[in-house]
């Protein structure tokens, strides 16, 4: 398959793992920002090929996991409303509130339904004038474009039934708050190709000066991530700190401007809680005024909300790169898949469920030179 296979050549992996070893001559701890990159670093054993002089930390780029406990929480009860189809990405519907999930609510006999897009969404909105339909808009930069497509054609046809549940969080505040933060050992990005395939690289070189880290944008296949290692390696060595793009084959640096335009059009900047990080500023997108009737929020006045989270779940920490999954105690004992006690471990980018799903049976490691990358 074109844009795959060849993104999966053994040969080629040695070859970058040879040049990373041959350019690394200190420690360096690189934090990949995207989820979907954890997902196929740990799948395909990338980090325990490295070279030890090269560490990476997996960050906060899932964009379930950061969905803060307080927005699945009104999810929850809006849910459970009889007059509402609740509408979601297949992956919210594990992740657990205070004391439930949407798979609960659903069995409970809430009209709660996954969708593909959306634009299914507003197809039922027009095919239930009768009902509340709501999907929940989470995400990254990635989805904010279908997100606002969608919002945007419901006022263009008038429907008076559909809203959104916005949490849309931004990448490049993460960045500045990951680099702020007093823990902070993360000395170059790994930053995600499709959050950059939407917004471009813009807002990138800023970060870069001034925390003089450099900043790669890398793809998700295993010779992407390896690319992307080699570059912000060899950057390293040479006291670089630039943007570079390793994922030209989808990125542009304006990135798509029609897609920014419907975005800039819909939403407006807003401060966002992150589920175990905490309030980032200027972090998340919320329905502009001009949208606002569409905003779930204000339409169903869900208010009042108290949550916590389980003393035990360490995902917040999981999240801001400071320990590894396997690091909690609760990892694989009292947390797993079927009894999550937070997002990271059943989102299909959460960085504990891939741990779960590729490292919890895995035998010691063998030596470096007995491995076989990638396949």
């Amino acid at each position: 398959m074109k844009y795959l296979d060849e993104f999966n050549d053994p040969k080629l992996a040695r070859r970058l793992l040879d040049e990373i070893r041959a350019t690394a001559t200190r420690p360096w701890a690189l934090m990949e920002v995207c989820g979907g990159q954890t997902h196929s670093i740990i799948r395909h054993g990338i980090d325990q090929l490295l070279p030890d002089e090269v560490e990476l930390i997996h960050g906060p780029g899932c964009p379930v996991c950061v969905t803060p406990l307080e927005c699945i929480d009104k999810a929850l009860e809006i849910a459970a409303r009889p007059d509402v189809i609740f509408c979601s990405f297949g992956d919210m519907l594990r992740v657990p509130g205070t004391d439930r999930d949407l798979f609960r609510v659903k069995g409970e006999g809430g009209d709660v339904r996954v969708v593909y897009s959306p634009l299914d969404a507003l197809q039922l909105a027009r095919r239930h004038p009768d009902k509340q339909v709501v999907f929940f808009a989470i995400g990254f930069e990635t989805t904010a474009p279908a997100n606002a497509m969608a919002v945007h054609q419901a006022k263009r046809l008038g429907l008076g039934n559909f809203t959104l549940l916005v949490s849309h969080v931004r990448v490049p505040p993460a960045i500045e708050a990951i680099m702020t933060a007093p823990a902070c050992r993360v000395q170059g990005f790994l930053a995600a190709g499709h959050v950059c395939s939407v917004m471009g690289m813009a807002e990138y070189p800023e970060l870069a000066e001034r925390h003089r880290v450099p900043v790669v944008v890398t793809g998700f296949e295993p010779l992407d991530i390896l690319e992307g290692i080699r570059r912000t390696v060899r950057q390293l060595e040479r006291g670089e700190h630039r943007v570079e793009n390793a994922y030209a084959r989808a990125v542009r640096a304006d990135g798509n401007p029609a897609a920014i335009r419907m975005i800039e059009e819909v939403f407006e900047v807003t401060d966002r809680n992150w589920r175990g990080i905490g309030r980032i500023p200027g972090s998340g997108w919320r329905l502009s005024e001009a949208y606002r009737a569409f905003d779930a929020e204000h339409r169903f006045d869900v208010t009042g909300i108290r949550t916590e989270e389980p003393a035990e779940c360490r995902a917040g920490e999981v999240l801001q790169g400071l320990i590894k999954p396997t690091e909690c105690a609760a990892f694989g004992t009292t947390c797993t898949p079927r009894t999550p006690l937070g997002a990271t471990m059943v989102s299909s980018e959460g960085a504990c469920a891939a741990y779960y799903l590729y490292r919890r049976m895995s035998e010691p490691a063998l030596p470096r030179e007995e491995m076989n990358p990638v396949g």
